[in-house]
């Protein structure tokens, strides 16, 4: 038996998050407008349960990206397959990820594509250099820690 499965993602400003990470991996962000006009139309959530992000109604403490390629329900914009759920947490990060995120670039292409995410607002750590091999570490918007290889 298999689960399907996302990965989620604490954050302090989770569309901003969802911005960030839908540009550095290429993914989309998910469009659940019709759920949310549908649960809010019922009184199930307030009107103040979403927020207008990119010309369409979101949630405003949750926001996914899903991969492009990957199935998703029409009917609720939820992906079924590749998807990164960021919620809201009134927390900041203080310590070091357990779990972290780590992105292939083509062979040759690491210096650009960790150009690339600096543009979109990661941050260098630290270069690591190891027998195994060499990577960069780096620190998406929100000080979430990620490696390129």
């Amino acid at each position: 038996m298999t689960l399907h499965w996302k990965l989620v993602v604490d954050a302090n400003d989770p569309h901003a998050q969802a911005d960030f990470w839908a540009a550095a991996l290429g993914y989309e962000l998910e469009d659940n407008s019709a759920l949310i006009k549908r649960v809010i139309d019922m009184g199930a959530a307030p009107p103040a349960a979403a927020v207008d992000s990119h010309g369409r109604r979101a949630w405003r403490d949750l926001i996914a990206v899903r991969h492009p390629d990957d199935p998703y329900d029409e009917d609720t914009g939820m992906g079924l397959g590749r998807r990164i759920l960021f919620q809201r947490v009134p927390e900041v990060k203080t310590v070091k990820n357990r779990l972290h995120i780590d992105l292939h670039a083509d062979p040759g292409a690491r210096e650009a594509e960790v150009a690339r995410l600096e543009a979109l607002g990661a941050v260098v750590a630290h270069l690591v250099k190891e027998p195994g091999g060499e990577w960069v570490v780096m620190t998406d918007p929100e000080g979430n820690e990620f490696c390129v290889q």
